[in-house]
């Protein structure tokens, strides 16, 4: 028996009552607003460093201090993310997202209203912990809505909002910060948080739910092993690398959580339950692949920005506003490459996009570092962002949609939770490694700049220390760039593989063949689904004909039945 690509798509789908499929495209769109706003809550916090310390932290020159901001939001945003998306399977992603965007909408009126750095960083962990229950439940949403088929273009619009992010966050931020104050990147959320809770509420069904058990001390050990290494890492240069707590050094605390992440391993390889991270999934050598290539891509974007921005703004005076329109090619780029590289996703080998992808923005970082002084015409950054722009595109949708696509639906908060998990620590590292690269090149291009209290971040540097301060930032952003380039080894060793009917390759029947289906290409911004082409698959050995009827209705609990969804 035959049936067509949009009847293949149709059948797994949510429907509405009286059975009229449901298209997967609100839901996507009402979820994007909340991604939306986490990732330009990062991008406007980058651009808002220098006034941040001015106002908060105007008595030194370490930069430390203020890079909690980041760092505290990232550790709380990536511990809780292996258990985010279990949670998303049990109670619903639907249900699990209200609660996180609710979160992180109430702590970022109060990060705002923070007259103290510390008030400030201990609210920004709070909008971490609220972002990480939002975050898995998009990608569980697309993976468990989506047909692996279609999930490039579903995807592609996940990448457009990280490029159209990139866009209005550092632009958003500059205006804010130069005509209202730095609290207002946070009071900006209050609107669109509503909004996205709103939209949430109404378009986005409600997925059935699995059991599942929750493995509290793979959950502590986790936390413990992160924070023991981000802590260490990030104030080792502050502590000259020796001793941090009477006798304890900084070397032993980075050992110690070291340990306890080889402890948590081998306690997750032991758990006879559910363990927090199925280490099974990583038999899929593209899953794994791709949850490196993700840490890697994580750590380079968060490493970037914050050399990058104090140097236009200390060094060479440019005002936030000035400094984010720089990054204006970057964001339009990868807004406008992105659709297009996940249809051609479907299609292709993912390495044809992620090698040159990753090649180009490590190229855009080296460029970069090499036009970073205090002669280089300002004009001429646009260039190294328009690069990484098109290497944007060939990134973070293929990555999330090859990490995803052999998932079945009962692993996709797992799946998603993982993936999100390595992406932030490699997040958590960049930006604990970024901020101690920084204070040692600022130490070895200003010596004794580390015991200093002359001010930072309250305008343009004097000329005799902007150049050693340029100099320092150039040479920090050689880190990512070397980082970036061994992504592109990483992703080399993906496989190259179609997948299995999504109906019936999990479930122990044949997989719906599918012949002379016409193909419909709509663009990733409207409601219809993209139907894709499906290669026909032989019928499993002593399998029985199912029809489309029958399998639509059958009692598998990862499918979307009528009477279970809305």
């Amino acid at each position: 028996m035959t049936v067509t690509t949009r009847a293949a798509a149709r059948a797994a789908l949510p429907v509405r009552r009286g059975g009229t499929p449901r298209s997967p495209w609100p839901a996507l769109w009402a979820l994007v607003i909340g991604f939306f706003m986490i990732l330009v809550d990062t991008t406007i916090v980058s651009v808002a460093n220098p006034a941040i310390k001015a106002a908060l932290d105007p008595d030194t020159t370490n930069l430390d201090n203020v890079i909690w901001v980041t760092s505290a939001y990232l550790l709380a945003y990536a511990v809780p993310l292996l258990i985010t998306g279990r949670l998303g399977d049990r109670f619903g992603p639907k249900n699990i997202y209200l609660m996180g965007l609710a979160i992180f909408t109430l702590a970022s009126f109060g990060a705002g209203m923070s007259q103290t750095l510390t008030v400030l960083i201990a609210f920004r962990a709070v909008q971490g912990v609220g972002a990480s229950l939002m975050t898995p439940q998009t990608m569980a949403v697309i993976t468990r809505t989506f047909p692996p088929n279609q999930r490039g273009a579903a995807m592609g619009l996940w990448g457009a909002t990280s490029g159209v992010a990139m866009l209005v966050g550092p632009l958003a931020g500059g205006l804010l910060v130069d005509g209202l104050g730095w609290e207002w990147i946070f009071f900006v959320n209050l609107p669109v948080g509503v909004l996205g809770f709103v939209m949430a509420w109404v378009l986005v069904p409600k997925l059935p739910t699995h059991p599942h058990r929750f493995d509290i001390v793979g959950v502590f050990l986790s936390a413990a092993a992160l924070f023991f290494i981000v802590f260490g890492l990030q104030e080792g240069q502050k502590y000259n690398w020796g001793e941090i707590w009477g006798a304890v050094t900084v070397w032993e605390l980075i050992g110690f959580g070291v340990v306890l992440l080889g402890a948590f391993l081998w306690q997750q390889a032991k758990t006879r339950s559910e363990a927090l991270v199925p280490l099974g999934l990583f038999r899929d050598r593209n899953f794994a692949v791709s949850n490196l290539g993700i840490a890697v891509v994580g750590f380079t974007v968060t490493c970037m920005s914050l050399p990058f921005m104090f140097f236009l703004q200390l060094s060479r005076g440019l005002s936030p506003t000035q400094s984010a329109l720089l990054m204006i090619p970057m964001a339009v780029l990868a807004g406008i490459l992105s659709p297009f590289a996940g249809r051609l996703l479907d299609l292709v080998d993912s390495r044809l996009l992620l090698v040159p992808g990753i090649g180009l923005f490590a190229a855009a970082l080296f460029w970069y570092a090499a036009l970073m002084n205090m002669d280089t015409p300002v004009w001429m950054f646009l260039l190294p962002s328009a690069l990484m722009g098109i290497g944007s595109a060939g990134v973070w949708g293929p990555l999330a949609t090859t990490a995803t696509r052999s998932l079945q639906p009962r692993q996709a908060g797992a799946g998603a939770g993982i993936y999100n998990t390595t992406r932030t620590m490699g997040s958590v590292l960049g930006s604990a490694a970024i901020a101690s690269f920084m204070q040692a090149r600022l130490e070895a291009n200003l010596p004794g700049s580390g015991s200093s209290t002359s001010a930072v971040g309250a305008g343009q540097l004097p000329a005799p220390i902007a150049g050693p301060f340029g100099a320092a930032m150039a040479q920090s952003m050689l880190l990512p760039a070397i980082v970036m380039v061994a992504g592109v080894i990483v992703v080399l060793f993906m496989r190259h593989g179609r997948v299995a009917d999504w109906h019936g390759a999990h479930q122990g029947t044949a997989p719906i063949a599918v012949v002379d289906a016409p193909v419909v290409d709509a663009p990733v911004v409207a409601a219809p689904v993209v139907a894709a082409p499906v290669v026909a698959a032989p019928a499993a050995p002593n399998a029985s004909p199912v029809s489309p009827l029958r399998r639509q209705n059958s009692s598998d609990p990862d499918r979307v039945a009528p009477n279970r969804a809305r």
